[in-house]
Order: C-alpha cells, then sequence, then structure tokens
C-alpha cells in the first residue's frame, strides 16, 4: 500500500458533516469501518482508478474501497476478466475515491471534495508507473483533472472520453458502476469493459516515463 502518512486519519477533522454521519454510524453499526477509506491496490500500479466516495454498507463497512457493494462487484469481475485483479486483488492498479468518507446521500458538498483533493493529488504525485486514470463519474472526473494538472474547461466528462494531462498521462472516463446506473442501464458491463479495454491499449509499452497513445485523445493543456 502506500505510505500512511498520505491517508487522512481515523478521525479526519476536515468536513463537519461527515464527521457528524461518521460519527453516527460508529453508534448505530460499531463493529463496521466507519472512517476515512484508503487506497487499495497495488503502489506500483499503472492504472489508477478513481471514485466517488465510499458506499455506506460497502467501502464504509468493510474499509476496502469498492468492496461489498453492487458496485464493487461490477468493478472486481472487469477487473478479474481483464487479469487486473487476482484473488480479489487489483493487480498493477490501484483504487482510489476522491472523497474517503461516507457522504450523506452519496451526494458530498464541493467544500468536502475540496477538502479531500490534497490526498488525491499528494498519492498521485506519489505514483511514478502510474500513466493511466480512470474516473468513475463526472464528481472523481472533476477531481482528477485537478489533482493531475488538466483544465476542466478543456476536459468535458463523457463515457469513454479521454483527455491527455500535461504529465502526459492518460484519462478516461466512465459513469460510475454503481447499482441505480446497472439498474437502469445507464451502464452496462459491456460499457464498463471498453472503458478498461482502451486502458489496456493505451497503456505504457515500458516502465517509463512514456505513454503510448494510440487514437484520438483531448488535449487538456
Amino acid at each position: 500500500m502506500l505510505a500512511p502518512s498520505l491517508e487522512p486519519s481515523r478521525d479526519c477533522p476536515l468536513c463537519p458533516r461527515l464527521v457528524a454521519v461518521r460519527e453516527a454510524m460508529r453508534g448505530e453499526q460499531p463493529d463496521w469501518w466507519n472512517a476515512p477509506v484508503p487506497a487499495l491496490g497495488d503502489p506500483e500500479a499503472w492504472l489508477v482508478i478513481i471514485g466517488l466516495a465510499p458506499g455506506r454498507a460497502g467501502a464504509n463497512r468493510t474499509g476496502l474501497a469498492f468492496t461489498g457493494d453492487a458496485s464493487g462487484d461490477l468493478l472486481f469481475a472487469t477487473l478479474d476478466k481483464f487479469g487486473l485483479a487476482q484473488a480479489g486483488e487489483p493487480k498493477g492498479v490501484l483504487i482510489l475515491n476522491a472523497v474517503r468518507c461516507l457522504p450523506p446521500g452519496n451526494k458530498p458538498v464541493p467544500a468536502e471534495i475540496h477538502n479531500c483533493r490534497p490526498f488525491l493529488a499528494n498519492q498521485i504525485a506519489a505514483m511514478p508507473n502510474a500513466c493511466i486514470f480512470v474516473a468513475l463519474g463526472q464528481i472523481a472526473h472533476q477531481s482528477a483533472v485537478k489533482a493531475l494538472g488538466g483544465r476542466l474547461p478543456k476536459c468535458n466528462f463523457g463515457h469513454l472520453a479521454e483527455h491527455r494531462m500535461p504529465s502526459g498521462a492518460v484519462l478516461i472516463d466512465s459513469y460510475h458502476p454503481s447499482r441505480y446506473n446497472q439498474n437502469t442501464q445507464r451502464l452496462t458491463a459491456e460499457m464498463f469493459e471498453a472503458v478498461f479495454e482502451r486502458a489496456l491499449a493505451l497503456r505504457c509499452r515500458e516502465c517509463g516515463d512514456s505513454v503510448a497513445i494510440l487514437g484520438r485523445i483531448s488535449d487538456a493543456v
């Protein structure tokens, strides 16, 4: 895992609304994680997946990003299909969230997203091999663009949209694999798989600074 110093503390005080939710959940479910959810996966990863925030009975319960709910079921099934997970653990992949604590109704407010962004940016900076990023949903997309030094006006969110960051890394957008998006067919398994097919096509040819860019990539600089 990444260095613990890059993670928010278990009792991070930055967002009063999320602190209140955390304290209430600790009273209701004392056996659950109920704390900021840390990064999950390979610190030497070439692929970084950025989600929204912990689900109430998913990561907030288990303490493991995207573990324990429908969104995680689809994510890990897809990673497994493409050889990006082994025995339930990401392989060559690191999973982060734009917001580390459970937000009411799965909807963090702008101040909470802003408060958590330094953790995202610092962890990304600590990953020298990361060259492809996948943002799950619009909030994750916006945080990823800012953490990667891009400019939002030039990076419009859209499923399978691609954005070249100033570092040369590529950001690929996806609809979030939430239960709602799956149930309404806004995101199908085939659509989600296409995101990771593209990520593999764009993967660095060798460990190093160069990124193999295949096809059209929107310029974010």
